[in-house]
């Protein structure tokens, strides 16, 4: 009986880019995310695929035939590896033919570029032979390139962006249709900003919005704002800048700038800028930022619930952007009144400069008008890095 070993990954060939041209089904324009696998060094003797590869939300799952050449030879388990970090396989026994890996898309070493179009995180699957003690080898190491490209646009969730190949901005819309949106500006604010690139020493300008078109005049309010390594908000490590219904906390620390921008362009917009910021010991240097938004009657008076404070260090007094000082004084205490989220203060340990973090509220409530934006991913380098990672690709 006849016998090719990669018919099992012939409903794969959609996905597949590799050798610089097209292959068999794969469209020109990508609204998905879809793999790149240069197979050049296993084609001479393998004409399908060996390789199989899964771009995920968050992770990367690389299925590989053992009969890696084609020759009906398996390799063994232990001899494969997944990029830079050698990562072993996480499913695999001696037999199965088959061996699989799943990786976080920044784990094993793996490197991201940003196109004008999409992210692209790279790896390899490596053939590492071992050693038999023989004088002479039968085959030699390879190495096989691995891309997942995750399409910047046109990616717009329900509740808050999930996938990991988010646009560094967001709009959403909560169960009453009040779309809020979030969005990176240029250092005068008169445009959204381009680049998802900083350093630190930077800052961060942020405007959040809401539509109220169809609606009687509202204010809009950031309730919370955490940063998070992965657009899951409730992942650690996490910090929260911006805290206690409205109160920018960031900015009570040693010499950060972090502070509400006053007076408001209008009722329905709110800018912030925030000091640029990455986590200690992190280096993917990636920042999600999710914020909850939330409006009231733009003729009610703000309150400790409802307000947006920042900290003159001039005067060590918190100032809001409109209202009495009086709705600040809860942040000095960081307790501000019965809240509907609970939030968990931790240890400053967690943010490059020993800035904290805290767990986020729960699923926002439906009925009232608010809702949860995720920004990012926002790229954050230290002078130290290789410079050529401070630009995003353009090609």
């Amino acid at each position: 009986v006849a016998y090719n070993p990669w018919d099992f990954f012939r409903g794969e060939a959609e996905l597949w880019r590799y050798g610089g041209e097209l292959s068999l089904g794969q469209p020109r324009a990508f609204s998905q995310p879809w793999a790149w696998v240069d197979v050049s060094q296993l084609q001479a003797a393998a004409p399908l695929h060996p390789v199989a590869v899964q771009c995920q939300e968050a992770q990367v799952v690389v299925t590989v035939h053992r009969d890696l050449f084609g020759t009906g030879r398996l390799v063994r388990a232990a001899e494969l590896t997944l990029g830079s970090a050698a990562c072993l396989p996480a499913v695999w026994s001696a037999a199965e033919t088959v061996v699989t890996f799943m990786a976080g898309l920044h784990e094993c070493g793996s490197t991201l570029r940003v196109t004008p179009d999409a992210l692209v995180y790279s790896t390899s699957l490596n053939y590492n032979p071992v050693s038999t003690g023989s004088p002479v080898i039968r085959t030699s190491p390879t190495m096989v390139p691995i891309e997942c490209h995750y399409p910047r646009r046109d990616n717009v969730s329900s509740y808050g962006v999930k996938p990991t190949w988010a646009p560094f901005h967001s709009t959403l819309s909560s169960e009453e249709k009040l779309p809020f949106s979030l969005h990176l500006m240029n250092d005068d604010w008169s445009a959204e900003r381009v680049s998802p690139i900083f350093q630190l020493g930077e800052v961060l300008h942020f405007q959040a919005g809401v539509n109220t078109e169809n609606h009687a005049p509202l204010r809009l309010f950031v309730d919370n704002c955490v940063a998070t390594l992965t657009p899951d908000r409730s992942s650690s490590p996490q910090y929260a800048f911006i805290d206690f219904s409205g109160c920018l906390v960031d900015g009570q620390l040693g010499d950060v700038t972090s502070t509400f921008i006053s007076p408001r362009p209008r009722q329905d917009v709110l800018q912030f800028a925030v000091d640029a910021f990455k986590f200690a010991g992190d280096s993917s240097n990636l920042i999600y930022i999710t914020c909850h938004l939330k409006v009231s009657p733009a003729d009610q008076a703000p309150d400790p619930l409802n307000k947006a404070c920042s900290f003159n260090k001039a005067s060590s007094l918190w100032a809001p952007v409109e209202g009495t000082r009086d709705v600040c004084s809860c942040c000095e205490m960081r307790s501000c009144g019965s809240a509907r989220h609970s939030r968990r203060l931790y240890p400053p340990s967690q943010r490059q400069g020993g800035r904290a973090r805290r767990e986020l509220p729960s699923q926002p409530d439906p009925v009232m008008k608010e809702a949860d934006v995720v920004v990012g991913p926002l790229f954050i380098h230290s002078w130290q890095d290789h410079p050529v990672r401070r630009m995003p690709s353009q090609g």
